[in-house]
């Protein structure tokens, strides 16, 4: 009578999701294993039909994992509610959701495996037909010129940037395909005193290498693509003595002076020897990663100051400065006495004061200090990229940028988002997004009123990068999509996983090491998250509370759409490798002298972003040195202040033929200085639309009118019930004429569209990933992600 109720029990839960409210098993688990063996027989009978099972096997491996978490986790309640406690946004309610979390876990494992029976259930009945998973060959894939190719086919990487630390790179339990089986050297490697491998104590006081350390680099499995990062956080003690400015002038992720002489003998050595060692290995397939988010803000009362971040220069950086500024000055201190009213007899006598007050803002002293600060910084990074290509001149590079140094206004940090992604030959940054309202109460969260996320600043990150260089490998080598120190939900969308992963992707992410995976094989967290945690870092302690660490569906939904994304690779490369026709004027000299530049920036991008086709970004070098036929028109929004150079090659723009939509008669009206500019755009040979102090409505209406040519012949009418749209669509003609379109909603609304073609000719419409018919119209739901083919 048991087995026959059961099997009552389990025929309920395939056919109807559960026979009436009451559910036949005792717990979640016995529930979830109940799945998994219906999944199991599923995919045993989908084997026999020849149906590719990859997703499932993912589903079920997450599954099983997370049973076996979730019983650590019941058995180790304090232990859980301390994790919980170093999460300020937790804290207060640590015992009640360690409480909660076994079962939390069981019956989102419980929702994975419904919707994977589902799925299957779906094809084998002949519903659906999707397309056999294409795996990320983690031995063998190779970068290109703009992409990875794995198996003859575009490939996207992905992993997690902080694996749990203290398992061997070989374990099969860590390294797979469902998280991801990136090697890395760096975050990874964990000697007790300094835990990275690449990092200053490689160096021992009388020029010979720590044997022993290094044995943690070299001693990397050659079997799997990876990437190595130099971490820069601490100086040795016998270096500090020996020089005891060493460490003014630091940064948060930076612990010495970049302008300091035996700080520099030290890394030229270290990049020297380290880069010898793993020439041509291929744990450097994904580059090496010169900084982990590095920002060097000078400003008064910038929260990085807490960090000892720039809280005085050295007399290197100071006299380097002064050297910069005789260069710029040709000599002659009484251009600079005039421009800063001082009244310095010579260059050797300039001082200035860092941090430097923001009320300086728009004067020639602050444009000056933060032009040289940002050459500095670009500089320190040549002399990196040369030490390693000296002794291993294909090496792939890339920084790990921090986005909010391009996207919010402070240019204090020395950061050039443009010098450095020319300088490098790869891309690289940790793009991240907020999944739902931020858990700090400071933080603006007003996107929230009109998005189900906040996709702008890895959107216009992404947009402004690839502009810079478009034929470069594109890797985000520490994706916070999921949490962050600003924002995480326990109890996050699978919807929003998707469509941010499929988003940044289409937007040129070609790799992708999310943030963080910190579970050993037991269940039990990581070595650093075990014990009393006593970070300098102020994002490690914690991150593991409310964590995909904690989330089943939100680790299983990572891997499933990766395996989407690489499974449709060609589709997507096809999408995102198309013109920008609408390009935006950036000027670093205006960011640097403007308070708001980026936030009206950023007003202005979004408010374009939504028209149905990719969005780009010229500055001075991009048009000097790109081809200008790849784009039909120019914004100028608020660039009051240009140097001569760039105002020089906007006019050459137009001599050309280009086209220069200019908002007002304020921009380009300034040099660096804020002193008049007697000259104003001409026509030349092209086309220079002059708008009177134009709004960005207007700014829109003549851009869109000057591209409208440019515009894709699938028309999408989409209909959210606001006066804003929500839906990101992009479409390419294929060779045979048929249409590619990519429909994401990221509006709380599900959003009506209508398909058409310009033509007006008759189409048919097929959903790609599932093989079915759709009509012309239909409903995109919030967050959905659509890949259309139309005929």
């Amino acid at each position: 009578m048991k087995k026959q109720a059961l099997l009552l029990g389990l025929i309920c839960i395939i056919l109807l999701n559960g026979c009436g409210t009451k559910s036949v098993f005792k717990t979640p688990k016995e529930e979830a294993l109940a799945k998994i063996e219906t999944l199991e027989g599923l995919m045993s009978k989908a084997k026999t039909n020849s149906i590719d099972v990859t997703r499932e096997e993912t589903t079920l491996w997450f599954s099983k994992e997370f049973i076996k978490f979730a019983d650590w986790d019941e058995a180790n309640k304090t232990a859980i509610a301390k994790l919980f406690s170093y999460e300020r946004y937790y804290k207060d309610k640590k015992d009640s959701l360690a409480e909660m979390l076994p079962d939390f876990e069981r019956k989102k494992v419980i929702q994975i495996l419904d919707k994977s029976i589902d799925d299957l259930h779906k094809e084998l009945n002949g519903e659906i037909k999707r397309r056999p998973v294409a795996k990320v060959d983690w031995k063998n894939a190779k970068a290109a010129d703009n992409m990875f190719i794995s198996n003859g086919k575009p490939s996207f990487p992905y992993d997690y940037f902080s694996k749990t630390v203290g398992q061997p790179l070989t374990n099969e339990a860590v390294y797979n395909d469902h998280l991801g089986a990136i090697y890395h050297g760096g975050e990874n490697l964990y000697p007790v005193d300094h835990d990275r491998a690449i990092n200053s104590f490689l160096l021992k006081e009388d020029g010979t290498f720590d044997e022993e350390l290094m044995k943690e680099l070299t001693s990397i499995p050659d079997t799997n693509i990876g990437f190595l990062i130099y971490w820069s956080m601490g100086i040795p003690e016998w270096a500090e003595a020996k020089e005891p400015e060493i460490r003014k002038g630091r940064s948060l992720f930076t612990g010495f002076d970049i302008d300091n002489p035996l700080a520099r003998e030290i890394w030229g050595k270290i990049i020297r020897r380290t880069g010898e060692l793993t020439k041509d290995k291929k744990v450097t397939e994904l580059g090496y990663i010169f900084a982990n988010e590095p920002h060097w803000y000078s400003e008064k009362g910038h929260w990085t100051g807490r960090y000892k971040e720039m809280n005085d220069i050295s007399s290197y950086t100071l006299n380097k400065f002064k050297t910069w500024l005789k260069n710029k000055y040709d000599g002659n201190i009484n251009a600079l006495n005039k421009n800063w009213e001082s009244t310095y007899k010579d260059f050797n006598a300039v001082e200035i004061e860092i941090p430097i007050d923001i009320a300086l803002t728009g004067k020639p002293m602050w444009y000056d200090w933060n032009r040289y600060h940002m050459d500095r910084t670009t500089e320190w990074f040549k002399f990196n990229q040369d030490e390693l290509h000296a002794v291993n001149p294909n090496a792939d590079t890339h920084i790990k940028l921090f986005p909010r140094t391009f996207y919010e206004d402070s240019r204090s940090h020395g950061m050039d988002f443009e010098a450095l992604t020319e300088l490098t030959t790869m891309i690289g940054h940790d793009a991240k997004a907020l999944g739902s309202k931020s858990i700090r109460p400071h933080i603006n969260s007003d996107f929230i009123e009109k998005y189900t996320y906040k996709w702008g600043g890895m959107a216009i990150l992404h947009d402004f990068l690839e502009s810079v260089s478009p034929n470069k490998i594109n890797v985000n080598s520490e994706s916070h999509f999921l949490s962050s120190g600003q924002w995480r939900d326990l109890d996050a969308r699978t919807s929003y996983v998707r469509n941010v992963y499929w988003l940044s992707t289409l937007m040129g992410m070609d790799a992708n090491m999310g943030w963080f995976w910190a579970r050993d094989p037991d269940g039990s967290p990581e070595d650093r998250l075990e014990g009393e945690l006593n970070f300098f870092d102020p994002g490690l302690g914690g991150a593991y509370a409310g964590s995909n660490n904690m989330q089943p569906h939100i680790a299983n939904e990572v891997t499933q759409v990766m395996l989407d994304l690489n499974t449709y690779s060609e589709e997507i490369i096809k999408l995102r490798e198309q013109p920008r026709p609408l390009r935006f004027f950036y000027s670093e000299t205006s960011a640097i002298n403007t308070p708001k530049y980026m936030t009206k920036t950023n007003k202005l991008y979004k408010s374009l972003f939504f028209e149905g086709l990719p969005l780009g970004f010229v500055t001075k070098n991009i048009i000097e040195k790109q081809d200008n036929s790849t784009w039909n028109t120019v914004v100028v929004y608020n660039t009051e202040y240009v140097t001569d150079a760039e105002f020089t090659t906007l006019q050459s723009y137009l001599d050309n033929g280009g086209t220069v939509i200019l908002d007002s008669s304020k921009s380009l009206s300034m040099n660096e200085y804020g002193e008049k500019r007697t000259q104003k755009l001409t026509s030349g040979n092209g086309k220079l639309i002059a708008l009177k102090n134009a709004d960005i409505v207007e700014i829109k209406k003549t851009a869109l009118a000057e591209v409208a040519d440019q515009m894709p012949d699938v028309i999408i009418e989409s209909d959210n019930g606001n006066e804003f749209k929500t839906t990101i669509s992009r479409v390419v003609k294929q060779k045979d004429g048929s249409y590619l379109v990519n429909l994401l909603n990221i509006g709380h609304n599900t959003t009506k569209i209508k398909l058409s073609l310009k033509s007006g000719a008759p189409i048919t419409i097929k959903n790609i990933m599932t093989s079915n018919a759709v009509d012309a119209q239909f409903n995109l739901a919030s967050e959905e992600v659509l890949l259309l083919e139309i005929k």
